[in-house]
């Protein structure tokens, strides 16, 4: 594959579904590779492929994370986009991305959360951007779900079981 064809495919976003028919197959599948991810931690090794030639070719981490994330997705019946980290996104396509409503995500925009550029008369939102978005508001959310449970578990009280009642019916 040339320079050019390579950049050319880089700018695609395609979209994989899982085949019904196939789904055992794309379960089994999805086993294997998470066998294998047990195995490699476990030994402190790499997942390799070899050619026609028999020469075995490390693959990277980062394409073997993701290939197990879309063997785990097709194999749980959910297709999967792949799409260049620095796509141009339209307002309704980030925030579906997100799981919000376009409105909201257009508040988002307004008060900066989100960088964008303007397209004539159009915001666009690079994937990188929706997505350290995501990853940032995942952190907040988990750093301030942590801060409540500390803060419950600061004045929760045990309790011995039923009030005791006195002969008025009033609580101990």
């Amino acid at each position: 594959m040339d320079a050019i064809t390579r950049t050319a495919s880089i700018r695609k976003t395609r979209t994989y579904l899982p085949d019904r028919d196939r789904q055992q197959e794309l379960v089994d599948f999805a086993n294997v590779i998470q066998h294998i991810e047990e195995y490699l931690a476990a030994h402190s090794s790499h997942a390799a492929l070899v050619d026609p030639e028999g020469n075995a070719r490390p693959i990277p981490d980062e394409i073997f994370r993701a290939l197990e994330q879309v063997a785990n997705a097709l194999a749980n019946g959910n297709g999967v986009t792949v799409a260049p980290y620095r796509m141009l996104m339209t307002t309704q396509q980030a925030a579906d991305f997100l799981g919000i409503s376009r409105p909201t995500f257009v508040k988002l925009l307004e008060q900066r959360e989100i960088a964008f550029e303007l397209r004539g008369r159009h915001r666009k939102v690079a994937l990188r951007d929706v997505v350290d978005y995501q990853e940032r508001f995942r952190r907040e959310r988990g750093a301030a779900l942590d801060a409540l449970a500390h803060a419950g578990q600061d004045s929760v009280t045990v309790n011995s079981g039923p009030p005791i009642l006195d002969r008025k019916g009033s609580r101990d």
